[in-house]
This record gives structure tokens, C-alpha cells and sequence, in this order.
């Protein structure tokens, strides 16, 4: 865990820890030195006009202390590679600043992600303290004080024994100085051991830094807003993905964003990470017992000294003839062996330190669920959950599986006549080839998401049939017959485009030279009963603009543009509404469904590839091949919702403003994959609101005028 702990600047334990917008971390001083100044005349035009204050006011917000500095130096790097720029006194008497060049600007660059965040008015002072993050640092270091003062040497014949100075993970035994010398000289058999530092001790493996000091949340002072010192936090805005107190809401920018309350959205996202934590933890338990079996393989291997002596003998029984040959055979089976060992080692180091890394992650995101601090966990917890899913993803397909296996597939055959001696070599491939075992499912990799299943297997361990590719069966979500949906050499596959609340069964083969093998399993999967999608921003016309986690579109452009949903529907009954957020000028912005062809530079539906309804602030039109029809009273205004209503069942399109159905079913009769569809232009902004249940119970429609 420790590296979690650990400065990207300066190598070293956080000290007073702010949060970048990035969501990575940096000690408060180490921020003042990678802080950088540019002459506003450098910056953009958007931000020169943002600038203001003094000279002085602006070098005043890299440090609390600090002023009255005006040139930069850079210096060496530090312990982690990042190179800092220190302040550094202006020279006395150092000229004016040239004409024309506005006052320095400040930002600061993420060491690790190089992005640059602008500083405001308040500075450094402006980025919150993470406070779990200090209060698990300093937990840290009071356990790691505690377990190197234990850590006391097991082979002393003193009283008491000498500190220990070094653990040797692979004899698991501590030493001091003068005993590893004696009893471990890094020679002979020992050569290849690797000895750390003990546990508790910086760089070693494992330390945990668990135990000493109270609890964060024991006697902790409740945190202030930073805006208003006298406000506490109460809500949580979800656009910012930060915490504030009442008066923001009432007075400032969060006025008008989502908020919702601290204490919900604090369990939220301690039970996410809790469930990506349970993926991570079952990734590592297997990688423990991976390594296990790694090591009886390596002895195994280790042992093969056995074929060398059966070697030498049938070698020997051959009198002159063989000498000759025998080096070169005995040569053959060196190679093997090395090589084995060395695809083993390279197998054992590469997953214990994919191990470390996970287990430390798991040891930090552990104390950061222990702490009652909702503000301070809903600061860090975004990132902390997509690094656990990150780490998750990490453990690639067939990382867990032996490369080599322990036999030597080497056989010698000595019945030869004399003379063929010197073309006597080994006899590959001990095993027959058959036919591949069964695959095994992996169940807890197989999911669904909205209407696309992901499946994932992978074949028994230590199997020696070749596999040359896996046949992937699915059935139409009916009961009906299987039918092959992917053949290849991927052990993991996604299939796209199913039926919505749909329930559809999967079975996976391998196959070689040999033939096929048998069928897994069968595995049931459970499409989604509603669906969840966003705009989607690769099909976009490029005067959309999207926002929002692309839950939001407006549009650059005076003239109508298209953009459609991510969700392709051919079966079943849909419903989604679209929120107007802004309504300037009369526009008639258009509602509908698509295909994936549409035309997407003019309004919705006036091509044969949309069914769409437009409407202004008086009355809406249903459109289709620009043709219009039932023009009914009713339009949309700032904060209206217009429902589209999808019954893929009964073939029809029906919409409804403020839900009240607007007019009879739009259209009639429609068959086929359709997406949701919507055109706007700049005067209007809409958000999309999706996975919501059909509407049971509406209003009576408003008649067409004819």
C-alpha cells in the first residue's frame, strides 16, 4: 500500500495532500514548487480576459508564505523523475514587465497526468485537503514505526537479537547484517534469492501500516465548506462531483446543477467500490494460489535433473560413437530446462507484482472505507473505483495459467544402428494430439448490458491439447435453435443488437486438427427489461455539441442538426423522455426515431429514414418523408418534457408533452431497427432521460386540427 501513500514529486509520504481536478494527489509544498507563471499576453484570449490584480496578488496564490517572486529557475528532478520549477527571488532592480504583457497567470500541471489546472484568486488554497488520504498516511506511519521496531532477526544467538536488516522471500527468514553474511552470502544457491527490506521498513513488500492511531473519524473537527467558512456539508453536486453546504445552493455556482443529499451518495459509491473491490480481491486470491502452483511447478522442473542421467547412460552404452553426439544432446537438455525456468520466473515475478500492486490497492481502498468521512470519501471515490476496475481489467485472459509445463517433452531412442548414431536427436511431442476438453465458462465475467452479452471461458489448466479456435453458440432469446455468433481464437466476446427483456441461452466449443470438442455448459443470460443509453458522439452531426455524460445536446448551428441515441430497438415497448433546458426564439426542435442512415444536416423526418414530431410553442406536426400531418394545439416551452413512446409490439410511435398524450399514435406500422432520433438547433437545449418504465396511465390525447 505504501506506493498509494507515496508524492509523485517528491517521493515521499503525502504531507498535507491536496485534490487535483484531475483527481490525482500532491503534497501542499511540493504544489507550490510545480506551480508555473506565464504572462497573461501568452495565455489565450479567453483566459487574458479572465486575469485581473496585481503583480504581486497573483504570485501571492502559489503559497500562503510566499510573495513577491518573479522569475523561475528549473531544478534537478526529483526522486520520481518529475521535473519542479522553484521560485526563485526576482534580481534587484529587475526591469518592468514589457508593454503590452497583462499580469502572470497561474496553473499547475498533474505530475501524472500532465493535465493543467488554472489557478483562481485563492490559489493552492482553492484544491481541497484530502483528508482521508492524510489521515491514512499518518496511520501508515505510526504501523510502520511499530512493525520495524518488532522485526528482530531469527538466526542471533544474542540477547536480545539484532534488529533485522533484510527478509529473504524466498528461505522467509529475517536477518541482521552480520547473520546474512554468515548464513546467506549472495553466492552459490543463494545467488538468485531476493533479499527486501523488512516488513514495516520503506520498500518493503507488503506493509501494510495497519494498526496505531485512532480512527479518522474519532474526534475529527466536521468539515467546513471552503466557500463559507461557517456552512457545513450537507449536499452533494453531482455535475461537479464535489461537496457542498446549503449556502452554495442558495447563493452560488451549484445553484442550478443536480445536487443530492451527502449521506445517499456517500453510501452509493462506498457500495460501488465495495462491489469493484470484491472483483480485485477474488483476482488476487487467485493469483495467490497461482503462485503456489507456479512454485511446485518450478520444483518440478528443478528435479528434471533426472533426465541428464538417463541420458549419460544410454549415452555411455554406446561406447565411442555416442561421445561425440553426447554433448550436444546433454546440451539440448540444459536449453529446455533454463528456458522453462526462465519462462517460470518470468511468470512468478510478473504476477507478484501484479499481486502487490493489487493487494496494495485493495489495502488503501480498505482504509478509505473504514473512514466516516462522506465529503472527504465522495472526493476520492470516482477515481478510486475506475482504478479498481482498471486493475481488475489487468488480469488478462490466460495470465493465470502455467506458460510451461513441468515434463520434459524430450525422448530419447537408442535402438538405432551405429552408423545412424550421428543423426540421433529427441522425439517431440510425447502426447498424442486428440480432440480439446471441454471449455470452462467464466461465470463471473459473463454479464449483460442493456441489450449486449458479454461472454468469457477459458480452458482446463495444464491441458497439452492444442487449441486452434472456440465456436460460440447463441439461441434467438425464443428457446429456439442455437446458431454460431463468433468463431475465432478470443476467449472473451460481446454480442451486440438482441432483444431487450429477453432471456437467451450460450454454450461455447473448442476445436483443433483433430476435430471438435465437446459443448460447456449452458449458461442463461437476462437482457435488460428497459434501456439505458446516452447520444451518442460518434454518429453526431459535428454541430452538436454534447455535455452531460452525453445526456445534454445543443447545437453550434442556426440550421436543424441530427444526433441519435445509442440504443438500437427491434422488439419490444420503449420509453424515453427529453427535457427542454433552454427555449429561445420559437424553435421547432423535432422528436422521433431513426435509422442509422439518417440524414443528419436538416430537421428530422424529412427524409424516408425518420418518424418525428416537431413542434414550436403553439402546436406540433408528425413528419415523415417531409411530409406533414395532425397539426395539434400544445407546444413546448423552458422546462417542458416531451415522452416518445416506442411499441415495437403493436408497430407504432406515439409522443406526449408534460404527459398528456400529444395527439393519436403517430405512426402506424413500422418495422424494422430504429434509434432514437432528435434535431435541434442553437436555440434550444435538451437532456435525455432513459431507463424508465412505460407509462401505465395518460391523459386523454388533444385532438388534431385539421
Amino acid at each position: 500500500m505504501e506506493e498509494e501513500l507515496k508524492c509523485p514529486v517528491c517521493g515521499s509520504l503525502f504531507r498535507e495532500p491536496i485534490i487535483l481536478p484531475c483527481s490525482h494527489n500532491v503534497c501542499l509544498p511540493c504544489a507550490r514548487t510545480i506551480a508555473v507563471q506565464t504572462p497573461e499576453s501568452e495565455q489565450p484570449d479567453s483566459e487574458c480576459a479572465a486575469g485581473g490584480g496585481d503583480h504581486a496578488d497573483k504570485l501571492s496564490l502559489h503559497s500562503e508564505t510566499d510573495s513577491g517572486y518573479g522569475s523561475y529557475t528549473p531544478s534537478l528532478k526529483s526522486p520520481n523523475g518529475v521535473r519542479v520549477l522553484p521560485l526563485v527571488p526576482a534580481p534587484p532592480g529587475a526591469a518592468a514587465a514589457p508593454r503590452g504583457a497583462g499580469p502572470a497567470s497561474s496553473s499547475l500541471t498533474c505530475p501524472q497526468c500532465h493535465r493543467s489546472a488554472s489557478l483562481d484568486q485563492r490559489g493552492l488554497r482553492g484544491f481541497q485537503r484530502n483528508r482521508l488520504l492524510e489521515a491514512i498516511v499518518q496511520r501508515y506511519q505510526q504501523g510502520r514505526a511499530a512493525a520495524a521496531a518488532a522485526a528482530k532477526c531469527q538466526l542471533c544467538d544474542r540477547s536480545p537479537p539484532e534488529p533485522a536488516a533484510v527478509l529473504c522471500e524466498q528461505c522467509e527468514v529475517l536477518y541482521c547484517s552480520a547473520c546474512q553474511l554468515r548464513c546467506h552470502p549472495a553466492r552459490g544457491p543463494f545467488a538468485k534469492h531476493r533479499l527486501t527490506p523488512p516488513p514495516g521498513q520503506p520498500g518493503a513488500p507488503g506493509g501494510d501500516g495497519s494498526g496505531g492511531g485512532k480512527g479518522a473519524g474519532g474526534g475529527r473537527k466536521v468539515p467546513t465548506c471552503a466557500e463559507h467558512d461557517l456552512e457545513n456539508y450537507s449536499m452533494y453536486c453531482v455535475s461537479c462531483r464535489s461537496p457542498v453546504c446549503y449556502q452554495c445552493l442558495e447563493e452560488g455556482k451549484h445553484s442550478k446543477h443536480d445536487v443530492k443529499a451527502l449521506g445517499a451518495m456517500w453510501k452509493q459509491h462506498k457500495a460501488q467500490l465495495s462491489q469493484a473491490l470484491n472483483g480485485v480481491s477474488d483476482k488476487a486470491k487467485e493469483a495467490k494460489e497461482f503462485l503456489v502452483q507456479l512454485k511446485n511447478l518450478l520444483q518440478q522442473i528443478q528435479n528434471g535433473l533426472d533426465y541428464e542421467a538417463c541420458l549419460v547412460a544410454q549415452c555411455d552404452a554406446l561406447v565411442d560413437a555416442l561421445t561425440r553426439q553426447k554433448a550436444k544432446l546433454l546440451t539440448k537438455v540444459t536449453k529446455e530446462r533454463e528456458h522453462k525456468l526462465k519462462v517460470v520466473w518470468d511468470q512468478i515475478n510478473h504476477c507478484t507484482l501484479k499481486l502487490r500492486q493489487s493487494t496494495g490497492l485493495m489495502e488503501y481502498c480498505l482504509e478509505v472505507i473504514k473512514e466516516n468521512d462522506p465529503s472527504g470519501f465522495l472526493q476520492i471515490s470516482d477515481a478510486l473505483i475506475k482504478r479498481v476496475q482498471v486493475s481488475q481489467e489487468q488480469w488478462v485472459k490466460g495470465a493465470l495459467e502455467p506458460k510451461v509445463s513441468a515434463e520434459f517433452d524430450l525422448t530419447l531412442d537408442s535402438e538405432p544402428l551405429l552408423q545412424s548414431i550421428h543423426q540421433l536427436d529427441f522425439i517431440q511431442m510425447k502426447f498424442p494430439i486428440t480432440v480439446p476438453p471441454v471449455p470452462l465458462l467464466q461465470l463471473e465475467k459473463c454479464c449483460t448490458r442493456n441489450n449486449s452479452v458479454t461472454l468469457a471461458w477459458r480452458m482446463p489448466p495444464l491441458s497439452h491439447n492444442p487449441v486452434e479456435g472456440y465456436i460460440l453458440e447463441l439461441d434467438d432469446g425464443d428457446g429456439g435453435q442455437f446458431r454460431e455468433v463468433y468463431v475465432g481464437k478470443e476467449t472473451l466476446c460481446t454480442i451486440d443488437g438482441l432483444h431487450f427483456n429477453s432471456t437467451y441461452n450460450a454454450r461455447v466449443k473448442a476445436f483443433n486438427s483433430s476435430g471438435v470438442g465437446p459443448y460447456s455448459k449452458t449458461v442463461i443470460l437476462q437482457t435488460s427489461d428497459v434501456a439505458w443509453f446516452t447520444f451518442d458522439p460518434s454518429s453526431a452531426h459535428r454541430d452538436i455539441v454534447l455535455s452531460n455524460d452525453n445526456q445534454t445536446a445543443t447545437c453550434n448551428s442556426y440550421d436543424d442538426r441530427v444526433v441519435l441515441g445509442t440504443a438500437a430497438f427491434s422488439k419490444g415497448v420503449h420509453y424515453w423522455e427529453l427535457h427542454v433546458d433552454r427555449y429561445d426564439n420559437h424553435p421547432d426542435p423535432a422528436f422521433g426515431i431513426a435509422r442509422i442512415n439518417v440524414v443528419k444536416d436538416m430537421m428530422l423526418g424529412k427524409d424516408d429514414k425518420a418518424w418525428a414530431m416537431y413542434v414550436d410553442n403553439n402546436r406540433s406536426w408528425f413528419m415523415h418523408c417531409n411530409s406533414h400531418t395532425n397539426r395539434t394545439e400544445g407546444g413546448v416551452s423552458k422546462g417542458a418534457t416531451v415522452g416518445v413512446l416506442l411499441d415495437l409490439n403493436k408497430h407504432n410511435l406515439t409522443f406526449y408533452i408534460n404527459g398528456q398524450q400529444q395527439g393519436p399514435p403517430a405512426f402506424e406500422n413500422i418495422e424494422g431497427v430504429f434509434m432514437p432520433a432528435l434535431s435541434l438547433n442553437r436555440n434550444v437545449q435538451v437532456t435525455l432521460h432513459t431507463g424508465l418504465e412505460v407509462p401505465q396511465c395518460v391523459k386523454q390525447p388533444k385532438l388534431p386540427n385539421n
